[in-house]
């Protein structure tokens, strides 16, 4: 579905000075997986590990400094926005933050039909993805201020799935909300992904969440991938020295639900 070879982005710093060269920092160095159909591809890394950069590539909204992004067999790297209303309807993502990505003066119904455009059948659609994501049918009517987090982010999820995407990527799509919402957010994200067969690139700093979700997992640093393999295989025996910090030093999110069972 996707194929990533020797992936590089280079930004250019401000001058330092008249004379001297632009400055240039590496954000992402010889980057290169492959995400077959129906996959659950994880990616992990602390902040400034390159993710983000990465996401923004694999769904050509920004361009590599070298290298290559295909979709389903097609390069998209190199075309021009124009061609690229294809990848636009089949990959979609939700960011960590639904408030940022949700027209606060539109109704909930018109930003998850947005992407259906005039479709006779836009609003029954709508209904459909509410009753998915798991809110209430009057939800449409609402505006995004009036829900909470969780609600917002299932707000988010609804609307890319609106265009029926083939690839949903999540990312950082958990990390804002607290624990006990954020394991429903997981629970609904993978039985939206078997109930639509969708391919998933779950973005995310915490390793016990990728854990939960994905097949797959590359651990990234400073813009490389330093290790990729099954999530099994990965988390019980890591190869990479940083892989095994990564491990012993993230939250356990099973541990922390049960001590709020508890309390």
């Amino acid at each position: 579905m996707i194929s990533v070879s020797e992936l590089e982005r280079t930004y250019r710093r401000p001058r330092t000075s008249l004379t001297g060269r632009r400055p240039e920092v590496a954000a992402l160095r010889g980057v290169s997986f492959d995400i077959a159909k129906g996959e659950r591809f994880g990616i992990v890394g602390e902040s400034g590990s390159g993710k983000s950069t990465l996401v923004r590539l694999l769904a050509a909204l920004d361009r590599p400094t070298a290298g290559t992004v295909s979709f389903d067999g097609r390069r998209v790297d190199d075309l021009p926005e124009r061609e690229l209303g294809f990848l636009r309807s089949r990959l979609q993502i939700v960011f960590q933050d639904p408030m940022g990505s949700l027209d606060p003066r539109m109704r909930v119904r018109d930003i998850i039909s947005e992407p259906l455009g005039r479709s006779r059948d836009r609003y029954e659609r709508v209904r459909e993805l509410l009753d998915a994501v798991g809110l209430p049918g009057d939800s449409g009517e609402r505006y995004p201020h009036q829900f909470s987090g969780g609600q917002r982010q299932r707000i988010s999820l609804a609307r890319a799935l609106a265009p029926r995407p083939r690839v949903l990527v999540a990312d950082e799509a958990v990390s804002a909300l607290d624990v006990l919402v954020r394991k429903q957010i997981l629970e609904l994200v993978d039985e939206l992904v078997q109930r639509y067969e969708l391919t998933l690139v779950f973005v995310s700093h915490d390793l016990d969440v990728v854990r939960r979700v994905c097949d797959t997992v590359a651990v990234m640093r400073h813009g490389e991938i330093v290790e990729l393999g099954a999530v099994a295989e990965v988390y019980d025996a890591p190869q990479h020295p940083y892989t095994r910090e990564l491990i012993a030093a993230a939250p356990n999110l099973t541990a922390a639900l049960s001590r709020l069972e508890e309390e």
